[in-house]
């Protein structure tokens, strides 16, 4: 199974956009949504080719409301996503599974501004789930890192509670 997230730009509840358009809707419909930062959605998929296939068939609706579209496959990593573009890029063998490990955009995870008592727990999706009762919590400033062993440099934008790995294409990463 191959996972989905797709983060919402900021002016925009991407779940309102989506579902209130009947194409998008349609495409989404038989998918188990879920909001695991604020304002993205998250869905499984059968595989990597279902996943970018999904994404192709959503890319209007993407390009309006959206800032990135991520993908995880499980045979590839864990715990790290992949960009649609390099998601893309190895379901059309362009780029090698083994050689997507270098270039990183490593996300910061903060936990909901809302409400006094935090739950903390490992949601096994890329990263753990820190929320509030009511909100889940919020992807902030993305930071690019070269992987040039086996760790990855620590996030240092600003104070996060943890962070979301997603790899990316060279072209992506010296954008």
């Amino acid at each position: 199974m191959s996972q989905v997230c797709l983060v919402g730009s900021e002016d925009v509840n991407l779940r309102y956009e989506l579902l209130s358009r009947e194409t998008a809707r349609d495409a989404l419909v038989t998918y188990d949504l879920r909001e695991p930062f604020e304002n993205t959605l998250q869905l499984e998929t059968v595989s990597l080719g279902a996943a970018v296939a999904l994404l192709n068939d959503l890319n209007w609706y993407l390009v309006r409301f959206t800032n990135a579209a991520f993908v995880k496959v499980p045979s590839i990593s864990e715990t790290e996503w992949l960009s649609r573009e390099l998601a893309t890029a190895i379901r059309d063998d362009e780029i090698a599974p083994a050689e997507t490990e270098r270039f990183l955009m490593v996300y910061g995870i903060v936990s909901a501004d809302v409400g006094e008592h935090s739950v903390a727990g490992d949601s096994g999706d890329g990263g753990a789930e820190t929320a509030t009762r009511d909100h889940p919590p919020k992807l902030v400033e993305p930071m690019l890192l070269t992987r040039t062993g086996e760790t990855i440099p620590d996030y240092d934008l600003r104070e996060v509670d943890e962070t979301l790995v997603v790899r990316v294409t060279e072209d992506e990463f010296g954008a």
